[in-house]
């Protein structure tokens, strides 16, 4: 394949035997994950009531993620990549039959509502903890199965890929706790889990790069944290994103907004879930064929904007239709800022950094989303849930407008 081919073939990255089982292993592994949390959330709801019972699951989820994320990205640096990756999920597994466990009327039965939520919290802080060392392994084994002309495209696939797992996981467990309940879902998350394996055990051995003269432990954590905020665009669009997410999520409160405000049952929770996820799977196509050619910094910070009114306009709607394109539109734009933060974090990463640079990036990332669930929970819990949404988007166009001012490289990227 020569060079013009690789850069104007949108399967170019796709069609290496490897990275094509990566990816197929990842949309696999991440639907599953994202299809627990969503679970997690609906589920505690309805054994508690409260809406700070659901901020309580990110925030025992994030104490791990956030905590384990340096010297996660130092652990992927120097181990075999694919033998850590698999150790990741099977012990990502374990704690889903757990779940499965202690989803069953017997268990409710014997142990009690409270014992059930505090089992729950438990298993959140253990995935948090494999989530720390799986979450990056994933963007740091692209470059490891792809030629380096094919990095941006693989990266694009690497970030659609992602995305398209998520929103689907996300959308899905909501029809299918409808249909089968939370037994039935976390069965079908179990299978989920297995298939995933069976393709990332195809993968060959990725063994560490032996830089001689490497920095070790505190050293060389320190020296991925100084890459970061020395490079203005990364740390411009892992900022951006985390303040964004931290106060503009309203997934969190979805099951409230579900139950007690619009009054739509389980079913329409499942389509509220599945608004966001319809206009992300749209905007990740179209950007797979049509990717942004310039001005990807400045995108990078209106689509932020949008999604922060959008965020506004769904916590004021009384309507489920308006509630629905509200998130359908924030969807789309989130996926547009998702697509361009991954993409300059691969491109800007030295190869032999690039497991502490991507823990940073999943360390942005899972604070934002899990202390974004856990801010969530508490400006609902003080404020009211619609006060609190409200405040959320405000200070996402806050963010947007600071960053604007304040990262000006930023503003002007483009790759």
């Amino acid at each position: 394949m020569n060079d013009t081919l690789q850069k104007t073939d949108p399967f170019a990255a796709m069609r290496v035997r490897e990275f094509r089982h990566l990816m197929i292993g990842r949309f696999v592994y991440i639907m599953a994950l994202r299809m627990l949390g969503t679970l997690v959330g609906w589920w505690i709801y309805e054994l508690t009531n409260d809406p700070l019972a659901i901020g309580l699951v990110g925030l025992a989820e994030v104490i791990p993620a956030v905590s384990l994320a340096l010297y996660a990205g130092y652990i992927i640096d120097i181990s075999e990549k694919r033998k850590l990756l698999l150790r990741g999920v099977v012990c990502y597994f374990s704690c889903v039959v757990f779940f499965l466990l202690l989803s069953t009327q017997y268990t409710l039965a014997q142990i009690g509502a409270n014992w059930v939520a505090f089992g729950i919290y438990i298993l959140v802080f253990l995935t948090g903890i494999i989530r720390a060392f799986t979450g990056p392994l994933f963007s740091t084994m692209v470059a490891s199965v792809v030629p380096k002309p094919l990095l941006q495209n693989a990266t694009t696939w690497n970030q659609s890929i992602w995305l398209s797992a998520s929103v689907i996981g996300h959308a899905a467990v909501g029809f299918l706790i409808a249909g089968i309940g939370n037994l039935g879902s976390i069965t079908i998350i179990v299978g989920l889990i297995i298939i995933g394996f069976g393709f990332l055990y195809s993968l060959s051995a990725k063994p560490p790069l032996n830089v001689k003269g490497e920095k070790t432990g505190f050293e060389s954590v320190k020296e991925g944290l100084q890459f970061v905020f020395k490079t203005k665009e990364v740390l411009g669009a892992l900022s951006l994103d985390m303040f964004a997410v931290l106060f503009g999520g309203v997934v969190a409160m979805i099951p409230v907004f579900a139950k007690d405000i619009l009054n739509i049952g389980p079913i329409g929770f499942g389509w509220l879930n599945a608004a966001s996820d319809i206009g992300a799977i749209f905007v990740i196509l179209f950007l797979t064929f049509f990717p942004l050619k310039s001005g990807q910094g400045k995108k990078l910070l209106l689509s932020v904007a949008g999604f922060g009114i959008c965020i506004i306009v769904f916590a004021l709607s009384k309507l489920f239709w308006i509630s629905f394109a509200a998130l359908l539109i924030s969807g789309i734009l989130d996926g547009i800022s998702m697509i361009i933060r991954g993409t300059i974090v691969q491109l800007k990463t030295p190869d032999q950094m690039r497991g502490r640079v991507m823990s940073v990036n999943a360390m942005f990332v899972n604070s934002s989303n899990e202390l974004g669930q856990f801010e969530s929970g508490i400006a609902a819990k003080l404020m009211g849930v619609i006060p609190s949404v409200l405040f959320g988007g405000g200070m996402t166009l806050l963010v947007v407008i600071t960053t604007w001012f304040k990262a000006p490289s930023l503003r002007k990227m483009n790759y």
